[in-house]
């Protein structure tokens, strides 16, 4: 089987949909640790990437999104960090079944801040991000994505964890918000979406993502994209949210439709979108849909002119 980054050049890959909202409605509670569920309600998490696999998904991002020492200590479970994320790995890679298929590692933010600001030191943090990188690789993942981040440092240790443990692909994928003005996006650190573009080239990343996002919409992220395009070469991919939450009973709640959310699926493709998938909110019928675009897109360019 190719590479991940052989595929990339063949044509355009479908990553997977929401596992957060996914895995609430199989009924993780508000605030629990999701990714404990690897180890305690394995056949959950591994019907909802089955579902994705279903649905046309050629790649799945691994259940390891908090899977850091870090983040897992504050539930008591720091010393699950390489259980947890193996057992992300070998779930993922048993949704596959017998189809082709990649699986890429989570590493998502440690959710606080880099000291003077938190109270992390940026070795802890380097540690943490290189504790869990090990063992994604040694899991045996295709790649690593690095994703919803907003600081460049902090992204940074990451991408630098992934290089150190071996890590055949490297994505990094930054989380822009809306100005107040409706008029620009930037991370909640305040980086725009050129200066990270010229941090994930600089820094090694093999390719420049953005996902998820304040306010951030297919449009947006359209925009966002072709910003990228002007300040690195790097393949890209998006992973928007489906539509912008409301809040009902408590739950931010995202309603736009596999429909509504597929119209602008073309348009990302030609801001030079090679990975396409869908965040916060999105289902295996989001993702279907992608599928059927995708492969017609595909069979149309493969036909003579």
């Amino acid at each position: 089987m190719k590479s991940f980054l052989e595929l990339l050049v063949e044509r355009p890959v479908l990553a997977d949909g929401a596992m957060g909202t996914q895995l609430q409605a199989a009924g993780l509670e508000l605030g629990g640790c999701g990714e404990n569920w690897n180890l305690t309600h394995p056949d959950r998490v591994l019907a909802i990437q089955e579902s994705y696999v279903e649905a046309g998904s050629d790649c799945l991002i691994t259940q390891t999104f908090g899977a850091s020492a870090i983040n897992l200590e504050r539930y008591g479970l720091a010393d699950r960090v390489e259980a947890i994320n193996r057992a992300g790995v070998e779930i993922a890679r048993r949704a596959f079944g017998e189809r082709p298929g990649y699986v890429l590692g989570d590493i998502g933010p440690f959710g606080g801040m880099l000291k003077p600001f938190g109270n992390v030191t940026v070795e802890g943090a380097r540690d943490a991000f290189r504790q869990q990188a090990t063992a994604l690789v040694a899991a045996g993942v295709d790649g690593i994505i690095i994703e919803t981040q907003t600081s460049l440092e902090e992204l940074g240790l990451a991408i630098e964890a992934a290089r150190e443990a071996g890590a055949a692909c490297i994505i990094g994928s930054v989380a822009f918000e809306i100005t107040r003005n409706g008029r620009d996006a930037r991370t909640l650190m305040g980086v725009t979406p050129e200066k990270a573009a010229e941090f994930l080239q600089d820094s090694g990343a093999h390719i420049a993502g953005t996902n998820c996002g304040k306010e951030v919409d297919v449009a947006w992220m359209t925009r966002i994209l072709s910003r990228y395009r002007t300040a690195c070469d790097l393949p890209l991919m998006a992973k928007p949210n489906a539509g912008r939450p409301v809040l009902e009973n408590g739950r931010w709640v995202y309603k736009q439709t596999p429909e509504e959310m597929a119209v602008g699926l073309g348009e990302l493709l030609e801001a030079g979108a090679r990975i396409v998938g869908a965040c916060c909110g999105s289902t295996p019928a989001h993702i279907a849909l992608f599928r059927a675009i995708l492969d017609r897109d595909i069979a149309s360019k493969a036909k003579p002119q």
